[in-house]
């Protein structure tokens, strides 16, 4: 781990611009990249924070012939859609690029000249998987078949997310064209590989023996894996008419492979960045004392641990990432979120029925973040974080010190007098959250960083419940004005110390108490320096550092006029919740119909077969429970031609009572039967709906009498 850099490069997955994003993108990789950016800047460190649509490859090809436009249009309306739903949830990007850009296309293919011309590739003819159908080579996740590792029947041509085994999509048992459903032919065509084996010492010299203490065991293990498995060539280029052209002669037809081209994007995203403020790039990706981190997820550890750093290393002149804190999947209500069955909860959709709640669900996906396992996202759990500990926790101690500040002193911080052993306790233990909150985000450990800043919220409160103002104000006004005093200190550090977890929070907390409207100085890696603002190359205005917390007598001082008091958070009903849930479960009863599979028709009868059937209208006159039959009802019915008993396996869908008078249709002249003990003269005809709950097939038409013959 590199101690005191001079500069931070942090980057975020680049999200594929063939649909919008949801919370699972945004608790996984981009809350927590941008929490540990906002913390940084806070810090008065010098951050690149980089992003970028990602924007080649066979899925956005497909997807705009599905929908009948170019790719051109397919990656400008998602582009725009992410991007704006980045801004609307304060993921503060010094850049965000796109891998359509001349300056990524110029930049992946020089990237890739250099290697060529070093030699650094593995030119051969191989048999790829080719979808005769569909008239193209199929690229690996559009390949799906048998992981031959573990079985998992659903494994892609690259990676198996059961086991996490690298593979080729010739690999696969039984493969099958995600396009067509058919199975692929092989057929001969010319690549570049990269050889990942020739990386095989370094990269277990730099992980394996360099990070074994200080990366995340998750993504320990999954590199571990990898190396032990043994690394083989891989392919940079693919057969597609839709990326980067691959930059050498004999290589028409040919681009870059996307998993190539899409982690230059960091790269080039950089340059774009730098370009536009004035900067030199290369010292945020090439010199030693730089500490780059990337945020993923747990499926893209391989190309960030093994393939992006081979590629670095075999250019030569890059540093190494010095973390990977991936983090593991969200699930949403018991269920693994999924973009093709629309099981999500869509960034832009939130925003329209919680309108201004944007921290809220930064807090409630960071509270329950991914961090070493699966975890599940459930909108009770939301509510209960929202009202059980934003409200009544951190916006109940807000609010109080704010509207008690107006009532006692018409806004003006008071003069504190002596400060009692409890004042200097609570200042003290206020002091050292800052370091207690650090610690815990440069480990990586947002849930736990988060846990402390509400314990300072919880600090405030025990104090004003404690200290009783509202009370002594009545024998001891004196008194009253230090706790104020003591209390809005608090109030304070809440407002620097919550803004990379609740930047909207932050912000409307600091306009209430006027905190940017009076200069200060700041705090820079523990010293306090009068001539830095917390941010020079962002804000002119000065404004209280994070460690300012720790070195400031006075956070806000004596004589200083705060606002009025207004709601950071607000209770969000029963209604709001339940309204979410059935949007879920309309989502999942569609899904069943959708994936509903239809039995194949029986073999043909003839209309002598049928014409002996009898099928007549009846209507259920009685109904009970079989004895120890679990499925069984005894019904009387009415046929028209007589009143008979049919036993029906109808009992898991109704009840007794609900079927009585219900009109059915009855096939009459079937043998009789005997089940346990009654005979059944008949059977009741069904039907299924798409939940699988029986559906009786009735007569409704008036003036339909029973023992009319159906034909």
């Amino acid at each position: 781990m590199l101690q005191d850099p001079k500069r931070y490069t942090v980057t975020a997955a680049l999200p594929y611009t063939n649909g919008p994003i949801h919370i699972g993108h945004l608790a996984g990789v981009y809350v927590p990249g941008d929490i540990y950016s906002r913390y940084l800047r806070l810090q008065g460190r010098d951050v690149a924070f980089i992003c970028g649509s990602d924007e080649h490859g066979v899925a956005i090809s497909m997807k705009a012939k599905k929908e009948g436009i170019t790719p051109q249009h397919v990656i400008d309306k998602y582009h725009a859609i992410i991007k704006q739903s980045f801004e609307d949830f304060g993921i503060s990007f010094d850049n965000y690029s796109r891998t359509s850009a001349k300056v990524h296309h110029d930049t992946a293919s020089e990237f890739f000249k250099k290697l060529y011309d070093a030699g650094q590739f593995i030119e051969e003819v191989t048999e790829q998987l080719y979808d005769e159908k569909a008239d193209q080579f199929l690229a690996d996740r559009f390949v799906i078949g048998t992981c031959p590792k573990c079985g998992n029947e659903e494994a892609y041509g690259d990676q198996c997310e059961r086991c996490g085994s690298s593979l080729n999509a010739t690999d696969l048992i039984n493969p099958k064209s995600t396009i067509t459903g058919t199975t692929p032919i092989l057929r001969s065509t010319k690549h570049w590989f990269l050889p990942l084996d020739q990386y095989d010492t370094f990269l277990r010299e730099w992980i394996l023996e360099g990070h074994k203490n200080d990366w995340k065991p998750n993504v320990f293990g999954q590199v571990k894996s990898w190396l032990d498995d043994g690394l083989k060539p891989r392919a940079v280029t693919r057969d597609l008419d839709w990326g980067i052209p691959v930059p050498v002669e004999g290589a028409e037809g040919k681009v870059l492979y996307v998993w190539f081209d899409a982690p230059i994007g960091y790269i080039s995203s950089t340059k774009e960045w730098a370009a536009r403020e004035g900067k030199d790039w290369e010292p945020y990706w090439k010199s030693e004392d730089t500490k780059l981190v990337h945020f993923i997820g747990k499926d893209n550890i391989v190309f960030h641990c093994i393939i992006f750093p081979a590629m670095l290393k075999a250019e030569g002149s890059y540093i190494m990432p010095d973390n990977v804190p991936a983090n593991e999947f969200l699930n949403l209500e018991g269920n693994k979120l999924s973009t093709s069955k629309n099981w999500a909860v869509w960034l832009h959709e939130y925003l329209l029925d919680f309108p201004g709640q944007q921290d809220v669900l930064r807090y409630a996906l960071t509270s329950n973040a991914p961090e070493t396992k699966d975890n599940d996202f459930t909108w009770k759990d939301f509510q209960a974080r929202n009202n059980n500990e934003l409200v009544a926790i951190f916006g109940n101690f807000i609010n109080r010190v704010v509207v008690l500040t107006n009532k006692y002193y018409e806004g003006v911080v008071p003069q504190p007098n002596e400060f009692s052993d409890i004042d200097e306790a609570t200042l003290t233990e206020m002091r050292a959250y800052p370091a207690v909150i650090a610690s815990s985000i440069e480990r990586y450990r947002f849930r736990e960083a988060l846990v402390e800043l509400m314990n300072l919220a919880r600090l405030g409160n025990k104090y004003l419940a404690d200290e009783e103002p509202w009370k002594v104000i009545k024998d001891n006004p004196e008194r009253v004005k230090t706790q104020m005093y003591v209390a809005l200190q608090i109030a304070a550090a809440l407002a620097v110390l919550s803004e990379p977890f609740l930047p909207f929070t932050a912000a409307k907390l600091k306009g209430m108490l006027k905190m940017d409207e009076v200069p200060e100085p700041v705090a820079v890696l523990g010293v306090v320096d009068e001539t830095l603002s917390y941010n020079d190359a962002r804000d002119s205005k000065r404004k209280l550092g994070w460690n300012d917390i720790t070195l400031k007598s006075d956070l806000i001082a004596a004589n200083h006029h705060i606002g009025h008091a207004e709601l950071l958070f607000a209770k969000i009903e029963d209604e709001e919740i339940i309204k979410q849930v059935e949007k879920l479960e309309a989502t999942k009863l569609a899904n069943k119909a959708d994936n509903k599979t239809v039995e194949a028709q029986k073999n043909l009868i003839t209309y002598e077969d049928f014409s002996k059937m009898d099928i007549r209208t009846g209507t259920i006159l009685e109904a009970s429970k079989m004895p120890k039959a679990n499925k069984l009802l005894v019904l009387k019915v009415d046929t028209g031609i007589d009143v008979r008993t049919i036993v029906s396996g109808i009992a898991e869908s109704f009840t007794p009572e609900e079927i009585v008078g219900k009109r059915v249709t009855v096939l009459v002249n079937l043998a009789p039967r005997n089940l346990r003990g009654v005979e059944s003269q008949g059977m009741i005809l069904m039907t299924q709906n798409p939940e699988g709950k029986l559906v009786f097939l009735n007569p409704d038409a008036d003036g339909v009498d029973n023992g009319e013959v159906i034909s």
